[in-house]
């Protein structure tokens, strides 16, 4: 009877990790999205930098354009951003698509909670827009390709508990003088498999694998690599480069440790009271 809980538990495994590799496999090689009419530049024509913008997306998806957002326009002091999860608009002009975005979030009032302007900001048309260009550029990763992604993730946790599961069943339905610890090291064989899967998964596919294609993580290694601390606005650049941005591709101003936030999120804010509000729920 306990070879039964075993094939069981071998199969599962073995589907679960073969859907795993496959959604890494297709998460590395996206197909090529057709580029609707504001998709804007190519892979083969486009420029080879990215905006703070494109970065924050590339490594934290539409939220992480929100808080780049956010805090550009607070360091400029055109909004404040309360330790207590509030932002408040001090200047109400907006320099790119993304700011004036964030101010119609905020909404006529001047004022509201930081979560419901990220949900709202991360959620915009610019933002989609943005998301569409780096599809189909093959920089970032389609909607459908994430979450088949980490539905196998999801599925090869399952089957981890599952083979636990058949374990113990097996052993508590096998017959007297069974030998436990032989038929327990039979079921150590898809316990390794699947951790092992696991591991490579979560070494593989992190820290962008979430957002970026695998020409996605190339060009953000080589931004995080090349921008001085105070660099320009976009991300690619050198420090004293006065290179423009194509059309319809928004440049955020020069803002210190912007880049920082694009790429590693809130945690990178040398700001303490920044990082309080947007860590902030608001209430």
């Amino acid at each position: 009877m306990w070879l039964f809980f075993l094939l069981a538990a071998c199969t599962a495994m073995g589907l679960s990790c073969a859907r795993v590799c496959r959604a890494a496999a297709a998460a590395a090689h996206p197909p090529r999205v057709a580029p609707g009419p504001a998709a804007g530049p190519q892979e083969g024509d486009r420029d080879p930098e990215l905006t703070v913008y494109e970065t924050a997306y590339l490594s934290g998806g539409p939220r992480r354009i929100a808080e780049v957002a956010l805090v550009s326009m607070a360091q400029q002091r055109r909004l404040l951003l309360a330790h207590t999860g509030w932002a408040t608009v001090v200047v109400p002009v907006g320099r790119d698509a993304f700011e004036l975005a964030t101010l119609a979030a905020i909404g006529d009032g001047g004022q509201r909670r930081i979560p419901a302007v990220r949900g709202e900001l991360a959620a915009a048309d610019e933002v989609r827009k943005l998301a569409d260009r780096l599809v189909a550029s093959g920089l970032a990763l389609p909607d459908g390709a994430r979450k088949s992604l980490g539905d196998a993730v999801r599925q090869l946790k399952g089957a981890l508990l599952l083979v636990a599961a058949a374990a113990a069943a097996a052993v508590w339905m096998a017959p007297s003088g069974t030998d436990d610890g032989l038929l327990l090291a039979w079921f150590a064989l898809p316990v390794i498999l699947g951790t092992a899967t696991w591991s490579l998964a979560r070494g593989e596919l992190r820290p962008y694998a979430n957002w970026a294609t695998t020409a996605g993580e190339r060009l953000l290694r080589r931004v995080v690599s090349e921008e001085p601390p105070d660099g320009p606005g976009r991300a690619g650049g050198r420090a004293g480069s006065r290179r423009h941005p194509a059309p319809g591709r928004p440049s955020p101003a020069p803002v210190p440790s912007l880049l920082s936030l694009a790429v590693h999120g809130p945690a990178a804010l040398a700001d303490p009271a920044l990082r309080a509000a947007l860590h902030s729920s608001g209430a």
